[in-house]
């Protein structure tokens, strides 16, 4: 996006006596991108811009197109027109890349390579290390916040445990940044055909929020198919910090799984017995009720997943979280979010909906009568 807006293909444009801020036209990017070999060709553009699309990081300027067209369209960088959706993860992120950034740029940073085990390891740091950085920096107010931060840029592996056996801990215990920031990328790094597989082995690559995989027992979320795998799904929801961290001794035995894999693996089977339409649910005397659930999310969510579209449902709960607190049940159709009436849109509309909302949700949905 900066190097857009350097080469002025980002610009003021004018079209049907309208003016369009910061726009760019999608021939002009294609061709952007092969001459600056981000792609080898116009049909590789194509699907990079349409992975940005589909990640709410582009989109048409009226959002007429929901598909990226390498014609003569205008299109924006969402940060470019403050609707770039602020989730909890991407917020989470963003703060790694910015502490990261200000610890590789001083003198006498604490970040080290440092060897434990006869294993060296790049940009560690000790946990009580850290700590003191982060109150001293006023990047916190008090060590039980830094902790609070701490973990969470665990759980998104950002930084992680030397060999993977601890959560963050206000402690001697060795950590490091597991994503390397400067690392010089490439767009094409986001098509890779087993992305799941290849960048969980490359720890350099920021595209990725990742997570950690608890033991099985200790997980607090409820797969919707437990006699069978399912890929890794982008919930509302992850696990908590507050049950990942229950036990001192926490042992995580899986390294961290990365939560962007192709559309195609993002969706699992419906948990539905049929489709259902629109006209199904609203029709008189339908056997369906409707109930109003009003959600309180905690420290890092509400803790459901939606799928599906006109209408969407709720593909899986997680039994420990504030949706099931507040009665939210798998298989349930949802009529609106927050007074807006949403049967008519799809999952990834209604999912940036409710994560660009306030922490109190209240969500009309439709539910079968038994």
């Amino acid at each position: 996006r900066l190097r857009l807006h350097d080469g002025k293909l980002i610009k003021d444009r004018r079209y049907h006596l309208r003016t369009y801020p910061n726009c760019f036209v999608a021939k002009e990017l294609t061709d952007w991108l092969i001459d600056h070999k981000e792609a080898p060709d116009r049909e590789t553009g194509i699907r990079l811009m349409q992975k940005l699309m589909d990640h709410y990081i582009i989109h048409h300027v009226c959002d007429e197109h929901s598909d990226y067209k390498d014609a003569k369209l205008l299109y924006r960088f969402r940060k470019d027109d403050g609707t770039f959706p602020l989730s909890k993860d991407v917020k989470v992120f963003m703060r790694g890349q910015s502490l990261y950034e200000k610890l590789v740029s001083v003198e006498e940073s604490i970040l080290k390579v440092r060897e434990e085990n006869s294993v060296k390891y790049q940009r560690t740091f000790l946990g009580s290390e850290m700590i003191d950085w982060l109150i001293q920096e006023g990047e916190v107010e008090n060590r039980q916040e830094a902790v609070e931060l701490g973990r969470a840029l665990l759980e998104h592996g950002i930084i992680q445990h030397v060999s993977n056996r601890h959560h963050f801990f206000d402690s001697d215990i060795l950590y490091h940044f597991w994503i390397n920031f400067r690392r010089r990328r490439r767009l094409t790094e986001l098509l890779n055909e087993n992305s799941s597989r290849a960048l969980s082995e490359s720890p350099d690559s920021p595209f990725c929020l990742r997570k950690l995989n608890p033991d099985p027992g200790n997980t607090s979320f409820l797969s919707v198919q437990t006699n069978k795998e399912i890929k890794v799904v982008s919930a509302v929801r992850r696990s908590s910090i507050t049950s990942l961290s229950g036990n001192s001794n926490a042992y995580f035995s899986a390294p961290p799984t990365l939560v962007f894999p192709p559309v195609a693996e993002c969706n699992p089977k419906s948990v539905l017995k049929r489709p259902i339409t629109n006209e199904e649910l609203l029709s008189p005397g339908a056997p369906y009720v409707k109930k109003t659930l009003t959600i309180v999310g905690d420290a890092v969510g509400w803790g459901f997943v939606v799928r599906g579209g006109r209408p969407c449902h709720i593909q899986a709960v997680d039994p420990g979280g504030p949706a099931a607190a507040a009665g939210m049940k798998v298989c349930q159709f949802v009529f609106s979010v927050n007074g807006v009436y949403v049967l008519h849109l799809d999952y990834q509309t209604i999912s940036s909906l409710i994560m660009t909302g306030p922490r109190t949700l209240v969500m009309e949905v439709m539910e079968a009568i038994e």
